[in-house]
């Protein structure tokens, strides 16, 4: 009995922890958070040590690492730069400009992962736009919406989707034909309410910089790209017909690394090391609560994964859940602590969790991003700004993920006998 309220208190404390983005008092962020909590259950005796590395979901983890080494392939051949200056120094007008951010963020999140697209584009966007003296930051949030709203179309297009995957054996296109519609028009809700939003986007085109201005090239190397190509095709391959996932991202992941040119020391400090460990931490934590289903208020967590009312509380549960402990930590406690959970509701787990992310700045590791990418150049985004976009094309994009779920897509499914 006193470990059941151990496991309950740091189960507690960590999701506290979760919602705050630290502990007050120290300098310990989210991952440090979940890492402490699984320790502290595995030394008190809460969790054996051999209870702990079973809780530990090591397929969602090696796939993770893997989309993590493709990214590092395409940043180290250039591609994020050459994308990102193309985009900033275009000859056309501020809604086109709009339109090819909306568009490239949405299409490269959806196969790259939202948090390394904003990583890596959004210094060379703002760069340029600074440039051609534009405001970056009717850009930036567009960057982050649109990363958070297009990697909702595929199972591997973040953290969570990818772990839901896993949960569910989800293949890479019936996920697509369940999400890619309401990302996609969540894609058009972010440009339409940007379009609106008082940062003074015009129709009017902008000078170019001068041909020599030192951002207006960028080197494109082949060779690395061609392999990270065939790597992001190979691994939609093993979405799509593989039942060992793990195994065969692991193999993609190994034939990346062994490179005549990039050292493995550089393709692996590219690798999100802190995003594996949070979530081995929360695998431990909430893994010890599935453990003791008497400690779960089942009656409230049911209807979440089945049910007349599954819908709307998931949805409800996303927006709250993702703007306050985030939309990874409720995705892993969700799935750990609740029973069976049908296709259909893995996939409205998907879209909301991850269109709710746009909501506010600290809804989405990729706004978080984005943001402190943009304040280190000089580009200061406020809460009440972010805001003002992200309210509505959340509310929106929910709303039309709502129907698609509920109206649209059950029929849809039926008729071509998915």
């Amino acid at each position: 009995m006193e470990l059941d309220w151990l496991v309950i208190g740091v189960f507690v404390v960590v999701y506290l922890g979760m919602a705050l983005g630290r502990w007050p008092g120290l300098a310990i962020d989210r991952t440090g958070v979940a890492i402490i909590g699984a320790i502290v259950l595995v030394v008190s005796g809460a969790v054996h040590g051999q209870a702990a590395f079973r809780f530990i979901d090591f397929p969602t983890i090696a796939v993770l690492f893997t989309l993590m080494v493709i990214a590092a392939q395409f940043a180290a051949s250039g591609f994020f730069e050459w994308i990102g200056t193309g985009i900033a120094h275009g000859r056309v007008s501020q809604k086109v400009l709009l339109f090819h951010v909306v568009l490239t963020g949405g299409v490269l999140a959806a196969l790259l992962t939202n948090d390394v697209v904003v990583w890596a584009m959004t210094p060379v966007l703002v760069q340029g736009l600074l440039r051609r003296g534009l405001n970056p930051r009717p850009y930036v949030i567009a960057l982050a919406c649109a990363a958070n709203a297009g990697s909702a179309a595929t199972v591997i297009g973040n953290p969570q989707n990818l772990l839901i995957g896993e949960y569910g054996g989800l293949g890479f296109w019936p996920f697509l034909l369940a999400c890619g519609i309401p990302a996609a028009i969540s894609l058009m809700v972010v440009y339409g309410v940007i379009l609106k939003a008082p940062f003074g986007i015009g129709s009017a085109a902008a000078q170019t910089p001068a041909e020599d201005d030192a951002g207006r090239s960028a080197i494109l190397k082949r060779e690395p790209l061609a392999k990270a190509l065939a790597a992001t095709v190979a691994l939609v391959i093993v979405f799509s017909v593989a039942e060992d996932r793990a195994t065969w991202a692991l193999a993609i992941a190994g034939a990346l690394l062994l490179s005549r040119r990039l050292a493995t020391r550089q393709m692996l400090s590219m690798v999100d090391w802190h995003l594996l460990l949070l979530f081995a931490g929360l695998f431990v934590v909430t893994g010890a609560l599935g453990a003791r289903p008497a400690l779960i208020p089942g009656v409230v967590l049911a209807p979440l994964s089945g049910g007349p009312y599954g819908t709307e509380a998931l949805a409800a549960v996303a927006l709250a859940g993702s703007n306050t402990i985030g939309n990874v930590p409720l995705v892993v406690f969700l799935l750990s602590v609740t029973g069976d959970w049908t296709d259909m509701a893995l996939y409205s787990l998907a879209l909301f969790s991850t269109l709710s992310g746009n909501f506010l700045i600290v809804g989405s590791v990729a706004n978080i991003i984005a943001v402190e990418r943009a304040r280190a150049l000089g580009v200061t985004i406020g809460f009440v700004d972010y805001a003002k976009i992200g309210v509505p094309v959340t509310v929106l994009s929910l709303l039309a993920a709502y129907a698609w779920i509920r109206l649209v897509y059950p029929p849809f499914a039926a008729m071509i006998g998915t």
